[in-house]
């Protein structure tokens, strides 16, 4: 079928019909000068059935740009809380999005369409409302780049800029850019209402949730404890996902968990370069609560408090059972994911002393882990095959040497054969990552107003396994520049 105009598209918004108690309802704040296109995501508009050709007409920008709306739409600011660093803040909310409402596409889907930069709310405390440049860049990108990993992850449409001045550590430019996820509904959401006593409200929210993204759960026996066992799934797997990829989220406050268990909030994020566990993405975040290795544990704290905000409504018994599931569903998936990355296809005893073993070779020699397991593709089985090009990742290549023999013979033992092996990993093992410093590049780009290299790195990140022509430097290791790079929650 032929993708809709703009004034054409199905807009509702269920969330504007919950109780006043839930939102603030206002338009965007248009920018203070006019918008326009920065870089439109044809991908991401096939979801809503959208034209593409749309985004040529001067009014794309002004809708997207939070100075114009289209039939439907019923703008509003979502109201949440959450624990922030562990600390609970009893107010949060929408300081800087904007919902617009839900678009149905033609199978029926509905997805949120949100504007992130659009001016100031209720809630946007002693903030601005505004996003900057940069900001919406790494967004946009990044949740582009997941999606082609495969982790579950909120969309964005388009960015679109403006030369509106923004003050951070210095002056800089608005921009916005639009997020997609089926739900904008976070921890936070639940927490809020349940300080607040408000526990009538607190089912509103849980029977709307249910009925809308959990249906087969409506008129269930128990329908809220497993709502949360639910949520406890499919978080788990989440995180376990990001500790497979290398990626480390920086601010996973409760109001950054997705009750649907996607990623999101872009904000101070990283892949790791050089393998290291203790990796803190956020040089905000002085105590290294959200480093790389915390967030399996940081994952289930969180649920923790999403059970405590749902004891209104559920046994507490029946929560605590969900919550046990956590971890065990968390590892077992985490070492799905790990022997996927090494061409493992059965399952032994030895195998997390092995994964576990090679991770601290690398961290020992500051291997890059993108590149390494892109590369371990090429091991060679056969006894006595040296594996140069392996070796010569680590200093120590008698450890290396000694690890080999070991994967070697589990390799031979399970009757592996090489070039089938290869092609496994190099489906589950990525050429090309979302590297800050990449990111940063289009941005710096960007801010002289050349925006090719975001349309670039949005092709190259769709296929992130594939080998495309040209682009080897995309797969390179970062330069020393690159490795040191801070990033903030202002980012």
């Amino acid at each position: 079928m032929a993708g809709r105009a703009l004034e054409a598209l199905s807009f509702d918004n269920s969330y504007a019909r919950l109780p006043e108690a839930f939102h603030a309802k206002l338009n965007p704040t248009p920018f203070s000068s006019s918008p326009y296109l920065i870089s439109f995501n044809a991908a991401a508009a096939e979801l809503i059935d959208l034209d593409p050709a749309e985004a040529a007409r001067p009014e794309f920008a002004g809708v997207f740009g939070g100075s114009l709306l289209v039939p439907g739409m019923e703008p509003l600011a979502m109201l949440y809380a959450g624990h922030q660093f562990g600390v609970y803040v009893p107010q949060l909310g929408d300081g800087r999005a904007i919902l617009l409402g839900e678009v149905r596409n033609a199978r029926g889907e509905k997805w949120d369409l949100q504007l992130k930069g659009a001016g100031l709310t209720p809630f946007s405390r002693d903030g601005d409302g505004r996003a900057v440049l940069r900001s919406t860049i790494r967004e946009y990108l990044c949740s582009e780049a997941m999606h082609g990993l495969g982790i579950p992850t909120t969309r964005a449409l388009c960015i679109v800029g403006s030369d509106h001045q923004v003050y951070r550590e210095q002056v800089e430019t608005g921009a916005i850019v639009v997020r997609m996820a089926p739900s904008h509904v976070r921890f936070g959401s639940f927490e809020v209402f349940y300080y607040r006593k408000q526990h009538e409200q607190l089912k509103v929210l849980a029977d709307y949730v249910i009925a809308r993204h959990y249906p087969h759960l409506a008129g269930a026996p128990d329908p809220y404890a497993r709502f949360f066992d639910e949520v406890v799934e499919r978080t788990a797997k989440l995180i376990a996902q990001w500790q497979a990829v290398g990626w480390a989220h920086g601010v996973m406050n409760t109001d950054n968990m997705s009750i649907l268990g996607i990623t999101l909030d872009y904000g101070p994020f990283g892949f790791i370069d050089d393998y290291d566990p203790g990796f803190i993405c956020n040089h905000s975040d002085h105590n290294g609560r959200y480093a790389f290795s915390q967030q399996p544990y940081i994952g289930l704290w969180n649920l923790s408090c999403l059970a405590q905000a749902l004891l209104p409504l559920a046994g507490k018994d029946e929560l605590k059972a969900a919550l046990d599931r956590y971890t065990p569903v968390c590892e077992g998936w985490y070492m799905e994911l790990m022997r996927a990355k090494v061409g493992l296809l059965d399952r032994q005893e030895e195998d997390a002393e092995l994964i576990q073993d090679l991770l601290g070779l690398m961290h020992q020699h500051r291997v890059d882990y993108t590149i390494f397991f892109r590369a371990l593709g090429d091991f060679r089985s056969a006894p006595g095959d040296p594996n140069d090009g392996l070796r010569d990742f680590f200093l120590d290549r008698d450890a290396f040497d000694r690890w080999a023999r070991r994967y070697a013979e589990r390799l031979r033992a399970a009757g592996s054969r090489d070039e089938e092996r290869r092609a496994r990993m190099n489906r589950v093992n990525p050429k090309y990552v979302l590297r800050n410093y990449l990111a940063q590049q289009a941005i710096e780009k960007a801010q002289q107003k050349e925006f090719s290299e975001i349309d670039r790195l949005l092709t190259l990140l769709r296929n992130p396994f594939d080998d495309q022509p040209g682009m080897e430097a995309y797969a390179a290791a970062p330069p020393n520049w690159g490795k040191h790079l801070s990033v903030s929650c202002s980012s």
